[in-house]
C-alpha cells in the first residue's frame, strides 16, 4: 500500500471538512466494516534507525541442546530485515498502518555519505504511511532537513511517505515552510485514523541545529491542539507519532483528552517481556505500556528500540465509538540465525535448540533480509564499505557506551549489551567511549595551539568500541557529526559554569546528551544539590601530568566542539564566551579521535584516577 495519504491541516476548519470530503485519504484496505463499527488495527513501526541501515552482530545468552547456557553471536537488524518483516507482518493483518517515529539520520557511514539519501531510499522500500521528524532530522539546518524529504518523496510510483510535527513551524519563506503537516488522516476499512507528529521541542533547539527562525512550540499544547482539530473534522481515532521519549509519552498520556495510541521515539527505549532478560537484554517497560488519557480512557504506548534493530507489532481494537478497548502485540527484535560459540560454528543440535528458543520468545524474529531492500541499499553500500574499511588501530578492550553515570537515567543505551549496561565501573563514572573521545580532543587541542582541558558532550558520541580492530568506518559512525574542535578560554569560574549548565540540562530532562565528560578535569556530582552545588571537590591535571587542586581565578584554555562551543545542549556559558576567547582550530573531531586511535592504539579502559566523574550520586 501506499502512504500517499493526504495531509488537510492548517487550513481554516470549513476548508479541512470541504477538502476531506472531497478527497480520499490514504490506503483503503479491504474488508468491510464502516464508520461506528469496532476496528482492529495493526500497527508497525520503528524509530532511531539514525542511519544504521546494514546488519551488525550481537550475543545473546541461549541454551545449548544439552541445557547449558551459552553466549551466542548472531545477526541482528539491517534496514533490510526492517522491511522484511512489515512486508510479512502487512500481509498477516488487515488495517495496517505503517509509522516512524524519527531520527532516521545521523549515526553512521551512510549519512556521512549520502546525508540522508540511503536513508530515504531504504525508508521507501517500506513506504510509511507517516514520518515523525526527530531532533536529529535538523543536525544539517533546515536545509539538511529539506534535502531528506526530497529524498524521501523523489521515489517513483505513488510513495509519499507525509512528514509530521504538530510543533515544528518554519518561517515563511524558509526553504522547510510548507513540508511538514501536523497531522495526516489514512482510512482503514472505510474509517479514518489521524496521525499526529510531535518533536521533542527544547532538546531540539538545544541540541540541534535548527535555523534560529523556525519556531519548535510546546509539546502538549501543540499535541491537544491537533487532536482537537482532528475531533473536529470527525475522527475519534488518534495516533500520537511521538518524538520525545518513552517516559515523557507515559506520562503525557494523562494530560491529553482524546489520545489513543502513542508510538514513539528518541529515547531509544527496549520495550518487552522480562523474560528478555534472560537473553542479556534490558527492557524498560511492558510492550504495549498501557496508560490513562484525562478522560480516563485507555491509551497504548509503544516505543521499538533503535538502530534498525526492531520493528514493534501493536495491535489496537476500538469500539463503535472509537475508544480503545484493548492494546496487544509484541516486539520483533530481528535477527538472523547465522550462530556462533566464541567464533566456532555451533553443532546441528544446538543450532536446532537456539532456533527454537527464539521463535517461541515471543520477541525475536528470525528472518532473512527483503532482497529488494538489499538491492535498493546496494551502490550506497559500496560506497560506504571503501571508505570505513580501513583499519586505523585497534582496542584491547570494550569500550562501553553510557551517558550518565548511575541506573536511573540512560542504563540500556550500549549496544553490547549487559557486559556494559550492568557493569559496576560504567555505573560509577560513565562511559569509557565518551572518556577516551574527551582524552583525545585534548590530545589533538595539545598538538595544534594548546590546551589545558577538554569537552565532550554525552550524546555526540553515538556507539560502543568493541575489543578489536577499530576502522575508519567505525570512527565515524562514532562519531557522525560534521563538526570542528573549538578552543575557547574561560575563567574557573565559567568553567564551573560549564558543568553546571550540562548536569541542569539532564536533571531538567532537555536531555541525558548534555552530561560532561572532560579530560584533564575531574569531580564529584550530586543531583540532589541546587544548581551551582551540583558539582565539587574539582581537580586539574596539570602540565606535569599530576592532579592540583582546580582554581577558579586563573584562565583555562578549554578545547570542545563547536556544538557546544555554539550552547548546543544547553551549554549556555559556552554560548556567551566573546569572540576574543574563541578560536577556530578547523580541525575536525572525529579526524582527531582517528588520529588518537592511530597514536595510541591499543586503545584500552580509561583508568579509574582519569575518569572526569570520580563520585556521581543520583536523585532518589
Amino acid at each position: 500500500m501506499s502512504a500517499a495519504s493526504v495531509s488537510i491541516a492548517r487550513a481554516p476548519v470549513a476548508l479541512a471538512l470541504l477538502v476531506s470530503s472531497m478527497v480520499l485519504t490514504g490506503c483503503i484496505s479491504s474488508g468491510g466494516g464502516g464508520a461506528g463499527e469496532p476496528l482492529d488495527l495493526t500497527i508497525l513501526h520503528v524509530n532511531d534507525h539514525h542511519s544504521h541501515l546494514d546488519a551488525e552482530s550481537t550475543t545473546l545468552t541461549l541454551n545449548n541442546a544439552a541445557g547449558a547456557a551459552t553466549r551466542v553471536g548472531l545477526p541482528l537488524g539491517g534496514f533490510a530485515r526492517v522491511a522484511a518483516v512489515i512486508a510479512e507482518l502487512s500481509t498477516a493483518s488487515s488495517n495496517v498502518i505503517k509509522l516512524h517515529a524519527g531520527d532516521a539520520m545521523t549515526g553512521d557511514l551512510y549519512f556521512t555519505q549520502s546525508e540522508g539519501e540511503a536513508d530515504a531510499v531504504m525508508m521507501n522500500t517500506v513506504c510509511f504511511d507517516a514520518f515523525a521528524i526527530g531532533n536529529h532530522e535538523f543536525d544539517n539546518r533546515d536545509a539538511g532537513l529539506v534535502k531528506f524529504i526530497d529524498f524521501l518523496h523523489a521515489a517513483p510510483g505513488p510513495c509519499r511517505t507525509p512528514v509530521l510535527s504538530a510543533n515544528v513551524n518554519a518561517a515563511a519563506g524558509s526553504a522547510l515552510s510548507g513540508r511538514i503537516e501536523p497531522y495526516t488522516i489514512v482510512e482503514r476499512s472505510g474509517q479514518k485514523i489521524g496521525v499526529v507528529g510531535l518533536t521533542v521541542a527544547g532538546k531540539t533547539r538545544n541540541a540541534s541545529r535548527p535555523d534560529a527562525s523556525t519556531v519548535f512550540a510546546e509539546e502538549l499544547p501543540s499535541a491537544q491542539g491537533a487532536i482537537d482539530s482532528l475531533g473536529r473534522e470527525g475522527v475519534n481515532k488518534i495516533v500520537l507519532l511521538s518524538h520525545q521519549g518513552y517516559a515523557v509519552d507515559v506520562a503525557m498520556a494523562s494530560q491529553l483528552s482524546g489520545v489513543d495510541v502513542i508510538v514513539g521515539g528518541d529515547s531509544h527505549t527496549l520495550l518487552g517481556p522480562d523474560s528478555l532478560k534472560a537473553y542479556g537484554l534490558s527492557p524498560g517497560g511492558n510492550y504495549p505500556t498501557e496508560a490513562r488519557d484525562s478522560d480516563g480512557r485507555r491509551v497504548c504506548v509503544a516505543q521499538a528500540w533503535q538502530y534498525s534493530y526492531a520493528v514493534g507489532e501493536l495491535k489496537v481494537s476500538f469500539d463503535r465509538d472509537g475508544v480503545v478497548s484493548s492494546c496487544g502485540g509484541r516486539p520483533h527484535i530481528l535477527v538472523g540465525d547465522a550462530f556462533s560459540e566464541g567464533g566456532a560454528a555451533p553443532s546441528a543440535a544446538d543450532v536446532a535448540a537456539y532456533r527454537t528458543q527464539l521463535d517461541e520468545s515471543g520477541a525475536f524474529s528470525v528472518i532473512a533480509p527483503l532482497p529488494a531492500a538489499v538491492t535498493a541499499l546496494e551502490p550506497y553500500k559500496l560506497v560506504k564499505d571503501a571508505l570505513g574499511l580501513e583499519v586505523a588501530g585497534s582496542s584491547a578492550d570494550d569500550l562501553c557506551l553510557r551517558r550518565v553515570p548511575g541506573s536511573k537515567r540512560d542504563s540500556s543505551r550500549s549496544r553490547l549489551g549487559d557486559a556494559c549496561n550492568l557493569d559496576p565501573h560504567v555505573t560509577a563514572h560513565g562511559g569509557d567511549i565518551q572518556q577516551r573521545v574527551a582524552e583525545a580532543f585534548l590530545h589533538q587541542g595539545q598538538r595544534f595551539g594548546g590546551a589545558d582541558i577538554a569537552l565532550q558532550n554525552a550524546g555526540g558520541v553515538r556507539v560502543d568500541i568493541a575489543a578489536g580492530a577499530v576502522t575508519v568506518g567505525k570512527v565515524y559512525e562514532l562519531l557522525p557529526f560534521k563538526n570542528l574542535l573549538v578552543r575557547l578560554t574561560l575563567s574557573g569560574d565559567e568553567v564551573v559554569s560549564t558543568l553546571e549548565d550540562a548536569v541542569e540540562s539532564v536533571i531538567n530532562g532537555t536531555g541525558t546528551g548534555a552530561y560532561p565528560y572532560t579530560a584533564g578535569l575531574r569531580f564529584n556530582v550530586d543531583m540532589n544539590q541546587t544548581r551551582g552545588s551540583r558539582i565539587s571537590a574539582m581537580e586539574w591535571r596539570d602540565a606535569s601530568g599530576s592532579w592540583v587542586a582546580f582554581d577558579r581565578a586563573r584562565n583555562y584554555r578549554l578545547i570542545t566542539n563547536n556544538f557546544t562551543a555554539e550552547g548546543g545542549d544547553s551549554y549556555d556559558t559556552l554560548k556567551r564566551v566573546d569572540a576574543a576567547r574563541r578560536e577556530d582550530t578547523f580541525l575536525d573531531y572525529a579526524d582527531a579521535f582517528l588520529q588518537y586511535v592511530k597514536d595510541n592504539s591499543p586503545l584500552s579502559r580509561p583508568d579509574t584516577t582519569a575518569f572526569s566523574t570520580k563520585l556521581y550520586i543520583e536523585t532518589p
